[in-house]
This record gives structure tokens, C-alpha cells and sequence, in this order.
């Protein structure tokens, strides 16, 4: 009978299983693709009505333009590599928020916020790409699918979503909001996040310079950041980003890779002229 259930713990894990395109990191995402791009469209539509959109024309113009080249750089990638599932059912959405809060987020299925409070700190079209490629790639890696996974698992006692939802909606809402970045936890998941953190400094790397946005902004970027929480950093094993001196350092040493694809697409010729 052990050796059945297994088996059968065996096969849910290599079924359940992907890998992060590009970092080619194997991850467990058992709940099913369609859920959490409903699941994230939901949640993003609440966040709005909850919240107050920001009126700053220059601040979402902005946001929006870089954040529509930036999924189709990405799209067109996954789809050159037959990627595509990766993104099945995503309606990409870019919104500003009014708060000081220094943060941006992303949801499954495209859904990503940026507060008032990053923009300076991103200061250009190439400061909001930095940040965009990392949400963008949060999306794409479903990295809301492996955090919401784990809470379910540590807090829930392995319970399904659809159970969960069912049976303890306000802590499970709680778990869905924090997996999607959208609150702080300290605890069993740190050690996760922080890994997703990393992959996604990796991965928006690359992808703001499929775009057509020069990787060399992301160290610059974070070197703002720096110099902004020189004052009171908080203690790192309290938050679940690694510190900007770890992002600078590891963003510098995957400026080769990340490259080759700006320089591609700055050869590209523009198809519109």
C-alpha cells in the first residue's frame, strides 16, 4: 500500500511539475493554469475597486507603454521557443495606485500595479522596465502558483484551492493575496520567495532587453534604491528581497546573458518604417 500511494505521490509530482523558461529551474505548480489566471483576473478587479487608481496621466502613460512592449517582446519570445501555454488566457493589465508605498506587484494572467511611491525611484522609461520586466516575469514564471502552493501546504494542512476557498474563504484570501505579492509574511515562505525575487531580477533582465530597454539600467536602478534606504534598511532575514547590495552584485554578473538579447533587439529593423 505505501509503495501504491507512492507511486501515486510520484506521478502527481511529475505531472504537476514545469520549468521556469530561461532559468530552466524545475518547480511543482499543481494548480491548474486555468484557476490561477481566473483567480488573479478576480483579485486584481477587487484591488481596484479597493483602491484609489492614480491621476497621474504622465505616471500611467508611461507605465502602460512600457509594459505593452515589454509582453510583446515577451510573447513573442515564449512563441519563437512554443511557449505559448505559458501565457494561455493572460490579458495583460498595467495600472498605477495611489500610495507612497515603494512597490509594484504582479498577478497571475498579466495583472500587475505599480504604487506612486516607485516611480520616482524608477525615474524613466528604463526605471519602469527594470521593475516591469521583474513583474512580468513573476507572471511568467508562476511563481503565484508554487507561493500559493506552499501557503496552502504550511497553513492549510495541504488542502485543495477550490476546498480551501470553500471551506476557510478569509485566511484562504489571505494566502492568495500574499502569494500574488500583495501583503508581507515572515516565515515558512521566506526562504521561497526570496528564491522567486532572484529568478525575476534574472528574468527581467532579460526581458526588458528583448524590448529594446538597455539591461545596464537595472544595476543603476537598484543603486537608487540603495542610496534611498541607506537611512533604515530593514534587517534582510525580516523581508523576502534580498538587498540591493546582493541585486547589484548578481545583476552585474548577468549583464553577458542578458545582452545578447538587447542587442538583438536594437538591430532589429523597425517593421514601420
Amino acid at each position: 500500500m505505501r509503495n501504491f500511494i507512492a507511486i501515486v505521490l510520484s506521478l502527481v509530482f511529475f505531472i504537476s511539475c514545469s520549468k521556469v523558461p530561461l532559468t530552466g529551474r524545475k518547480q511543482f505548480t499543481p494548480i491548474p493554469h486555468s484557476q490561477m489566471v481566473s483567480l488573479g483576473k478576480s483579485n486584481y478587479t477587487q484591488v481596484l475597486q479597493e483602491s484609489n487608481v492614480s491621476d497621474n496621466e504622465e505616471y500611467k502613460q508611461m507605465v502602460q507603454e512600457v509594459g505593452a512592449r515589454i509582453s510583446k517582446a515577451v510573447e513573442e519570445y515564449l512563441r519563437q521557443n512554443n511557449l505559448s501555454a505559458q501565457i494561455e488566457g493572460y490579458e495583460w493589465e498595467y495600472n498605477v495606485l495611489e500610495s507612497d508605498q515603494v512597490n509594484a506587484w504582479a498577478m497571475p494572467g498579466g495583472k500587475i500595479a505599480f504604487y506612486e511611491g516607485i516611480m520616482p525611484i524608477c525615474e524613466d522609461e528604463a526605471g519602469i522596465a527594470v521593475v516591469m520586466g521583474h513583474e512580468v516575469a513573476h507572471a511568467i514564471a508562476q511563481h503565484g502558483n508554487e507561493r500559493l502552493t506552499q501557503g496552502l501546504a504550511a497553513q492549510l494542512g495541504g488542502l485543495a484551492l477550490t476546498e480551501a476557498l470553500d471551506q476557510k474563504p478569509e485566511q484562504t484570501q489571505q494566502l492568495v493575496m500574499t502569494a500574488f505579492g500583495v501583503g508581507v509574511q515572515v516565515g515558512v515562505l521566506l526562504p521561497y520567495s526570496r528564491l522567486h525575487e532572484k529568478e525575476a531580477d534574472e528574468l527581467g533582465l532579460y526581458f526588458m532587453a528583448m524590448a529594446g530597454y538597455d539591461p545596464n539600467e537595472a544595476p543603476a536602478f537598484w543603486q537608487r534604491m540603495q542610496q534611498r534606504s541607506e537611512a533604515s534598511p530593514p534587517p534582510e532575514f525580516l523581508s523576502t528581497h534580498p538587498s540591493p547590495e546582493k541585486r547589484i552584485k548578481n545583476l552585474k554578473k548577468l549583464l553577458p546573458k542578458a545582452l545578447p538579447y538587447y542587442q538583438g533587439a536594437t538591430n532589429t529593423p523597425d517593421p514601420t518604417q
